[in-house]
């Protein structure tokens, strides 16, 4: 087994408008004195690598959130993996291209899009890639609740996540280290703190692959 680390670091101290404070709290006794080191979050749900679930849309909510979303599909989930090589401002990614990229069943309960190729997701025009209204039917239509993804919406903002969700898909923004999966299918494992009520925080994405 391999894994490799898609999540996007959280640059947590030092500046300013960090989302992190650090406390330095006296703990102890006479006997033995020490600093406790205590953290205090400030930020927002989408920090880092963070899932969206369909509640992150008040029309779409399935009434699940970070604490009651079931364990196993999140867990360990097979998935398909489907890569392109998309440069920076060249429009809508469609279903037959997704198609025409993976020449596997999609199998499994996620779906992995690396539109980008070896580029970050901060490497292009922001929603200068997209995924078409097509394609996110698609992915709806393949069956599978997880997609991560560095492209989603366009700038024009045609809602690809509002029928994402509808489709009963939760979704993983701002991955890294996509290109790595180099293998048709692997598992991932998607780590987050149980928010009660909250249906968008950052989280930690891991990909499986075989050795």
């Amino acid at each position: 087994m391999r894994l490799i680390d898609l999540s996007l670091p959280i640059d947590g101290l030092g500046a300013a408008d960090a989302p992190v404070r650090l406390e330095e709290r006296s703990i102890g006794s006479e006997e033995k004195k020490y600093t406790g080191m205590v953290y205090h979050f400030a930020h927002d749900g989408m920090t880092g690598t963070y899932i969206d679930f369909p509640g992150h849309i008040k029309e779409t909510d399935d009434g699940l959130d970070a604490a009651t979303y079931p364990l196993e599909k999140l867990y360990r989930v097979d998935a398909s993996v489907i890569h392109l090589d998309r440069p920076d401002r060249s429009g809508g990614v469609g279903a037959d291209d997704l198609a025409e990229a993976h020449k596997f069943p999609i199998e499994g309960g996620a779906l992995v899009i690396n539109a980008l190729g070896e580029r970050r997701f901060d490497e292009i025009e922001e929603r200068s890639v997209w995924l078409t209204t097509d394609a996110v039917q698609w992915i709806v239509d393949t069956g599978v609740h997880l997609l991560v993804s560095d492209i989603y919406e366009s700038q024009a903002l045609h809602g690809v996540f509002y029928d994402l969700f509808e489709g009963g898909v939760s979704t993983v923004c701002l991955p890294v280290n996509l290109h790595q999966l180099t293998v048709p299918r692997v598992k991932l494992t998607v780590l987050s703190a149980p928010f009660r009520g909250v249906t968008q925080l950052p989280c930690r994405l891991l990909a499986e692959l075989p050795d």
